[in-house]
């Protein structure tokens, strides 16, 4: 038996799962629970300035949905989540009438995680938007590139701020190191949750000024700036 394997067998052993929905034993997000769950299969173009779309399976509204981020990206940390939120972004884009152009021509797309600052790393100990887009990167083929895009000032966190704030907040927080690895590339830029889109804007920017040649954003969920507090 591999490894991981091992460690997943006795993970699930000593620290079972239970569905944040019904407790059922086994998973986070039993298939009962997920089957209610308001995933869309709709899409409306998102154009802004800096992204050319964006795509989100679910409305951050529901009890079950914000329970799993939450636990997701708060002590204590359930990092496993990663796979679950993964999933309900893959039934989105399969329930869509049009499929993502992304996904039919895969050659010269990287998928690529917003980053956190390093104190922020140390506390969680992962990254939730690289835990994300590793799944992503597993299912939908694409390559992941976690060593592109960087956060490089601390700042405080978005959830405390309005909407006017969040922008100032994240000018000048992202830098690409490596710019060769940008250049006429297609990104799929990672997130978990969109709320204002300050983030994903600013880091959509700095991707565009390193030669990215088109940048989509990808979020499990869409929060209301005035009302979900997250």
């Amino acid at each position: 038996m591999e490894i991981s394997k091992i460690k997943n067998f006795l993970l699930d052993v000593f620290f079972p799962k239970f569905c944040f929905g019904c407790q059922k034993e086994g998973s986070y997000l039993c298939p009962d629970c997920k089957s209610v769950l308001d995933i869309s299969g709709f899409h409306l173009e998102n154009k802004t300035k800096n992204l050319e779309d964006l795509y989100f399976a679910l409305e951050y509204k529901a009890p079950l949905i914000k329970k799993l981020v939450q636990k997701f990206k708060y002590e204590p940390f359930a990092r496993e989540i990663a796979s679950n939120l993964a999933s309900l972004i893959i039934e989105h884009f399969q329930q869509l009438e049009k499929v993502p152009a992304f996904l039919k021509e895969k050659r010269g797309v990287l998928i690529v995680p917003i980053p956190l600052e390093n104190r922020r790393l140390r506390w969680r100990g992962f990254n939730q938007a690289e835990e994300i887009g590793k799944v992503l990167s597993k299912l939908l083929e694409i390559p992941l590139l976690s060593n592109l895009l960087f956060k490089i000032k601390e700042a405080p966190p978005q959830i405390v701020l309005s909407g006017r704030e969040r922008k100032e907040n994240v000018k000048g927080t992202f830098l690409v190191k490596n710019k060769g690895l940008a250049e006429n590339k297609k990104i799929l830029l990672i997130d978990d949750v969109y709320t204002t889109g300050s983030t994903m804007e600013e880091a959509a920017k700095v991707l565009k000024e390193a030669g990215a040649k088109e940048i989509v954003g990808i979020a499990f969920a869409r929060a209301e700036p005035t009302g979900d507090q997250l």
